[in-house]
């Protein structure tokens, strides 16, 4: 038999392998950023086209590459990182597999342009799906320029399969927002499709921070800053008060690589216990710094993912660490209510010694000598027999008030003062109060029967009404949900909804990647009743909301309707509509555990039935159930 295991071609692995390392342009941003950090760039420009589709080129300074090393990078397993496998125990760098100019060369027209600053001339290749092109030698700047064009050209399966514009732009926000983040000490510039979005120059990681979720993002941020022996914790935590519904401000870097940790994650949850309400999710940018033998960072190709030798320690150290931030700035509540916050001491004056107070005596001060310079006031001095101010004269006729003492010239009797009045005695006339309110009614009390009550709110969660077959069970919750659902989208598609105006707009404060978003919903928001006057590049201004709306409800919707729309807007109107509905119906809906008045219950009830579709709400759940009279029966039957 003959044998039937061969070895693939270079070209055919290196497709399989991008498979792993190249899932979508955003991957292509990450590698290439990352080799830009590790070449000691301090200037680093990324430009994309289409959301990367077309085009992902990154321009840096660093030292570059030599002739012999810019042909070799594109080999698989080639790198300049690593030497031996112990150097996986010890890295430094953000790369170390040698796959991803590979990978990225297998499955799109790339360029590269590289050139040492010794050098006087650089090298120009292109590749094209791993068939090298052309290498020439080129005059140059210092640095390395790669562009990847047309990606996944040659797997157009792959590139079927990748989201709108839209999503791919958020995914390679969400990577350069990361490698930014963890590398303050560089500038970093990215333009999408001729349009400038960042430009941050080297700063400290506070800056960056607020570089890059604008500049509101300053009164949010309480430090965090503790340092043992075996991590060292830095960064910013965000106040309670600021959480969001979504965890896209969420950032562990540990030795400058971003990582995802759900263990981290429930030690900073844990150190919010108490403060956060129920499914809000805190910000925090913080920043670890541990011995690199005791992380392993080859767990998978991303290399997102880190495993710890003491993960029991870290989780201790971060959660104390950032309660204690919590508490020191105040953001945490104390039992003492009654404490005076002027009475705490600052940390920084803990180790300081006290100082002695510094007391002037005026020596010459005498209170028993009578000076008529000093008849009326004489400033007393600290031999404590005076109260603060006292007359020249040890005499206790005078009046004091306010710690002055007055000597008063005797008046004359009480009598005086009364000469002149009039001593007669005023008759009053006799007045008359009505003593008892005086109400006139249409009927009598003995005709008028009150109405018996029709619905009954069960443990602040259920409505139950009768009716002739037995009676219903309404979810208050999922019934408004489907109410307000049916309200939006009729004023979206048909009617044209009415707009409360604000007489105080409202400035709302978002991150660029989410005043993109609310750019392409403005059409649809307005249709429902929203008013925008303007929009800067960090904040909105509203004039004018829908009339079932409350001003202190509107940034709460616009923060889910940018959560519920985080993967992409739906490209078909309807669609879009649709969720739009269906976001501002969740938000606004009254919530389980909300009392209801009678005449509440018994709009929603109504309400409930006047729907096109009373039965399931918009996210497809009952939102009543019916009992019979016979089903009840059989319940008590013996």
């Amino acid at each position: 038999m003959s044998s039937i295991i061969q070895l693939l071609p270079d070209h055919v692995a290196n497709q399989i392998a991008a498979g792993e390392v190249v899932q979508r342009p955003a991957s292509v941003v990450k590698e290439l950023l990352e080799n830009a950090v590790d070449a000691d760039a301090t200037d680093i420009k990324l430009i994309i086209k289409d959301a990367g589709k077309s085009l992902v080129q990154v321009i840096d300074n660093g030292k570059g590459m030599s002739v012999t090393d810019a042909r070799l990078c594109f080999e698989r397993h080639a790198t300049s990182k690593i030497r031996q496998a112990e150097d996986l125990f010890s890295l430094c760098t953000k790369g170390f597999r040698g796959e991803a100019l590979a990978s990225i060369a297998a499955i799109a027209h790339m360029e590269m342009k590289t050139k040492q600053d010794q050098e006087e001339l650089g090298t120009h290749i292109v590749i094209e799906g791993s068939k090298f092109v052309s290498q020439e030698v080129a005059v140059l700047p210092k640095g390395t320029s790669f562009a990847v064009k047309n990606l996944f050209f040659n797997i157009p399966a792959r590139r079927n399969f990748l989201k709108s514009d839209t999503v791919e732009f958020r995914h390679v926000m969400d990577e350069f927002q990361r490698v930014a983040l963890a590398h303050p000490n560089i500038h970093f510039t990215f333009y999408h499709n001729g349009s400038e979005m960042y430009n941050l120059p080297a700063a400290g990681y506070r800056q960056r921070v607020v570089g890059i979720f604008s500049g509101k993002t300053n009164e949010k941020l309480v430090p965090v800053n503790e340092d043992t022996e075996i991590i060292n914790v830095q960064g910013f935590v965000c106040k309670p008060e600021f959480a969001k519904k979504n965890r896209g401000e969420q950032f562990f870097f540990v030795n400058d690589r971003f990582i995802k940790s759900g263990y981290l994650h429930h030690a900073v949850m844990a150190a919010y216990d108490g403060l956060l309400k129920d499914g809000s999710q805190p910000s925090y940018f913080l920043y670890l710094q541990v011995p690199p033998n005791t992380i392993d960072i080859n767990i998978h190709p991303t290399k997102t993912e880190i495993k710890f030798d003491d993960e029991q320690a870290l989780y201790a150290i971060l959660r104390a660490s950032i309660k204690h931030s919590l508490g020191q700035f105040n953001v945490a509540p104390v039992l003492d209510f009654d404490r005076d916050a002027n009475l705490d001491t600052p940390y920084h004056y803990k180790d300081l010694e006290a100082e002695t107070p510094t007391i002037q005596v005026d020596g010459t001060f005498n209170p028993f000598t009578d000076d008529k310079t000093n008849q009326h006031y004489t400033k007393s001095g600290s031999s404590g027999s005076g109260s603060g101010y006292s007359s020249g004269s040890s005499s206790s006729s005078g009046s004091s008030y306010s710690g002055y003492s007055k000597r008063v010239e005797p008046t004359t009797s009480w009598e005086s003062l009364y000469v002149g009045l009039d001593t007669e005695s005023v008759e009053s006339s006799p007045f008359t109060f009505e003593n008892e309110e005086v109400t006139s009614s249409l009927f009598n009390d003995d005709e008028v029967e009150t109405a018996p009550q029709k619905t009954y709110q069960i443990h602040k969660k259920y409505i139950v009404s009768p009716i002739k077959s037995g009676m219903v069970i309404v979810d208050q919750q999922r019934a408004h949900q489907r109410i307000l659902y049916e309200q939006f989208l009729l004023n979206m598609t048909v009617n044209q909804a009415s707009s409360q105006q604000l007489l105080f707009p409202l400035n709302l404060f978002y991150s660029s990647d989410e005043m993109t978003l609310i750019e392409e919903l403005k059409p649809s928001l307005e249709t429902t009743g929203f008013v925008f006057e303007e929009a800067q590049t960090d904040h909105i201004v509203i004039s004018g909301i829908p009339v079932n709306i409350t001003e202190s409800e509107v940034s709460l919707v616009i923060e889910q309707l940018l959560t519920d729309l985080q993967d992409g807007i739906p490209a078909s109107s309807y669609s879009q509509n649709d969720t739009i509905a269906k976001s501002m119906a969740k938000s606004l809906a009254v919530k389980t555990g909300s009392y209801l008045t009678e005449k509440e219950q018994d709009n929603l009830v109504n309400g409930l039935f006047a729907c096109k579709d009373p039965n399931i709400s918009p996210f497809q759940k009952p939102t009543f159930i019916t009992m019979r009279v016979e089903d009840i029966d059989k319940k008590f039957a013996v």
